[in-house]
Formats: C-alpha cells, sequence, structure tokens
C-alpha cells in the first residue's frame, strides 16, 4: 500500500462504526503473533487530559533513554501522529507498510467467519505491529473510548493512568459518572499500580477496583499534588510533592493551563512509580522532558497581534478550563471565539461554560459528519456578537478582524476543527 491506499483502506472501515468488544482485537493479535507482548506499556485513560499526560509521560521515558512509543488517537492533520517513536511520528511509507501487514491478517479473519475488525482496532493492532517492528522499550498507550471494552484493553501495563472521571460518551459508557468510572477503571490488572486524579463518587469506584484487584493506588490531591506557580514565557512553573517520595520541587512545564500542572503531576508521578522497577527515569530526565514538552492544540499559542488559541475543548469540563486558562493569561480581555461543535457533544454546556457575554463567536462547521449545524450552534450563543461562516478560513479571517491586532482569537470546540485550523494557520 501507499500512504493514500492505506487512508482510503481505514475510511473503508468507517462503516463498520464504533463497535465495542475485545474479541476481535484479540483474535486479530494473535493471528499477528502478539507484537503487542513485545514491549513494556503503559495504559492511560480518562476524560480530559489523558493526550497531554500521554505525551509528557512518554516524553520522560525518552529523556530517561528509553526507546518510547506512544499511541494517541484522534490525531490532528494526519494519521501518522497517532504513532510515534521518542518523538517522531511514524513516516507515511511505515505507516502505510504498517496498515498492509495488519490488513492481510484481517482478511484471514474475515475469511474464518469472524467479524471485521473495525478502524480503531485496525489502527490499534497496526500501532503494536509498528512499534514491535521498531524495538521500543515502552509504549505510553492512551485509550481511545472508556478502557473497559476500548480495544488497546488487550495490554498487560507496568502501570495503569487514569486522568480523571467526567460525563462523556453516555451513549455508550453509561450515563452517570460511576458508570463510566467503571469503564475506565477496566484498565485496572491485577496487582498493578494505578496514578488517577479522579475525585468524589469517579474515585469511589476506581478504589474499589483498585481494592479488589490488590493494585496500589497513588491519588492526586492524598499521595502527590501538583501546583502551579507562576507562568514562565509560553510554559508554567509545576511545584510537585509526593507523600511517598518526599518533595520533588520546582518543574518547567513547556504547556500553559492550572489544569495542565495536575497532569504533569500524574506523569511525574507515574515516572517516579515506574522508576522503582526502572532505574534510568531520574528526576533529571523528568525536568529535561517537561520543559520542552510540546502537545499541539491543547492552549498551543499559534500567533500574535491578535493572539491566537488553539484548544480541543469538547466537553464542558475541558471547557471550563479553557475559560480558566484565558482568564489567566490574558485578563480582562474580551475573546473572539471560532467555534465548532460536534452534534454529539454537550453542546449547551460547551457554550455556557466558555462563552461570556463580553465575547464574540464566530461558528463554523468542523470537518467531520458528526458535526453541528453553525446555525444551531449560533442560536445557542449569547454574546455581544454571533456571527456563522461558510468556512474555516472564512471564520478565521472574521475573527481577527474583530479582534484587532490586541486581541484574542480562539479556536475551539472539537479537535477536528483544530485540526483543520491548525493545517490552515501553521502553514
Amino acid at each position: 500500500m501507499t500512504y493514500d491506499q492505506a487512508l482510503e483502506y481505514l475510511a473503508s472501515l468507517n462503516k463498520f462504526g464504533m463497535n465495542f468488544g475485545l474479541a476481535r482485537i484479540e483474535k486479530l493479535l494473535e493471528l499477528m503473533r502478539h507484537p503487542e507482548r513485545r514491549f513494556k506499556s503503559v495504559h492511560v485513560t480518562g476524560t480530559n487530559g489523558k493526550g497531554s499526560t500521554t505525551a509528557m509521560l512518554a516524553a520522560i521515558l525518552t529523556a530517561a533513554g528509553i526507546k518510547t512509543a506512544r499511541f494517541t488517537s484522534p490525531h490532528l492533520v494526519e494519521y501518522t501522529e497517532r504513532m510515534t517513536v521518542n518523538g517522531e511520528p511514524v513516516n507515511k511509507n511505515a505507516f502505510a507498510a504498517a496498515i498492509d501487514h495488519t490488513s492481510r491478517f484481517v482478511a484471514q479473519m474475515t475469511d474464518a467467519g469472524w467479524e471485521h475488525p473495525t478502524e480503531f482496532e485496525v489502527l490499534t493492532a497496526a500501532a503494536f505491529h509498528y512499534f514491535a517492528a521498531a524495538g521500543v522499550d515502552y509504549a505510553v498507550i492512551e485509550a481511545g473510548l472508556g478502557g473497559l471494552l476500548d480495544s488497546t484493553n488487550v495490554i498487560m501495563p507496568e502501570l495503569a493512568v487514569i486522568t480523571n472521571v467526567t460525563l462523556e460518551h453516555t451513549d455508550r459508557c453509561g450515563t452517570t459518572v460511576p458508570q463510566i468510572a467503571y469503564h475506565k477503571a477496566g484498565i485496572i490488572k491485577q496487582g498493578i499500580a494505578v496514578v488517577t486524579a479522579a475525585r468524589g463518587e469517579a474515585l469511589a469506584v476506581i478504589e474499589a477496583a483498585a481494592a479488589d484487584k490488590a493494585a496500589p493506588l497513588y491519588v492526586c490531591g492524598q499521595d502527590f499534588t501538583g501546583m502551579s506557580a507562576g507562568l514562565t514565557g509560553r510554559g508554567q512553573s509545576v511545584t510537585i510533592t509526593t507523600r511517598e517520595y518526599g518533595d520533588l520541587g520546582e518543574f518547567t512545564l513547556n504547556l500553559l493551563g492550572r489544569h495542565q500542572a495536575e497532569n504533569c503531576a500524574l506523569a511525574v508521578m507515574a515516572a517516579r512509580v515506574l522508576a522503582e522497577q526502572e532505574p534510568r527515569i531520574t528526576v533529571f530526565a523528568m525536568r529535561e522532558a517537561l520543559a520542552a514538552v510540546v502537545w499541539p492544540g491543547r492552549f498551543e499559542v499559534v500567533a500574535d497581534r491578535p493572539a491566537v488559541v488553539l484548544d480541543g475543548a469538547h466537553n464542558p469540563d475541558g471547557a471550563r478550563a479553557l475559560r480558566a486558562t484565558l482568564d489567566d493569561i490574558y485578563p480582562g480581555k474580551e475573546v473572539v471565539f471560532l467555534l465548532g461543535i460536534l452534534a454529539d457533544k454537550d453542546v449547551s454546556g460547551i457554550i455556557r461554560s466558555l462563552i461570556r457575554a463580553k465575547d464574540a463567536a464566530i461558528v463554523v462547521r468542523p470537518d467531520s459528519q458528526r458535526a453541528a449545524d453553525p446555525q444551531t450552534v449560533a442560536r445557542l450563543l449569547e454574546a455581544r456578537l454571533v456571527e456563522t461562516a461558510a468556512s474555516i478560513e472564512e471564520g478565521y479571517a472574521r475573527a481577527r478582524l474583530i479582534a484587532g491586532p490586541d486581541g484574542v482569537v480562539c479556536i475551539a470546540g472539537s479537535l477536528y476543527l483544530i485540526g483543520a485550523a491548525r493545517a490552515a494557520i501553521c502553514k
């Protein structure tokens, strides 16, 4: 396959939709001779912050001299972003080869009468194959959706990380926080340590699951803390303390937002727990990695005059974190939002958390079949100015004009929007 042929093949799998269950991925990996067993792994899930935490932890392991893979989803611009080794995305030829290799075993499955794997299952198996062939020592694996029945939940990790749990994917993981937490806690394995920032009802579910599996549990706010200690240019200082390992000191984090301080603490605590069995992981490696870590599309400042911020906030909690960061970084400034939201998200909840009466908003359609109609979104907005635009480019130009050179433009609401906007802006 060429890269374009690989993308066409993946697109052809969309008809199989999202189909929870592990039987298909387990059979596929069995036919592929279990590439997921040829490296150590860390499994990461949660509602918000799992991508950032995955990126930070993978960067720490890489800085420690460990050949480290990272699997995340979705991508912003190219599918190749989903699979990295030592921070470098897989090249297009290698990506195509991994998909081609996996497709042969998919054909064996279906010829034998098995149900066809989904797109995400094929991507997951292809990533495991690519990582094994690359000879990585560790892979930091982000769950796609939920945890219990997610196709990544075939690994036996050295550590599990659950960032936090709020309402999301209520059509698939349950309609209450405890039900969703049950799915997230599904990544907990017998005797394998867990690091989490969950609170309240969600934490109670995770505590029960960890106790049932005799899994050591480290809870943010109880066993460790991360506090933002001030801004440093386009980053921040984070002070991290732990009950078991003492005060780890102050870290420079190359990501903005108070919520990233908590994600940073999760990554550092996870790394410190892993250091018990992997002595190459040092506090020096943590400092080096966090000072340089990059996670595109998460409060990413891509332009000045006006300031242009990209953030993939796509649920109310993410929107609240984005609003708090905008207020911290640009106090007192009105914000012009370029907004695009998926119809299956909590559209009104995102708007309530993010948009204020003094703001302006230009609503566009994200590049997704699941996109909410811009006119429908616009009718829900209460802002000083609300418009719709026919394209992201048109909306961005209009937002910059409204903001003026001293203003702030924030592009938010969906990672599909962020990917297209980033491709347009960062040419």
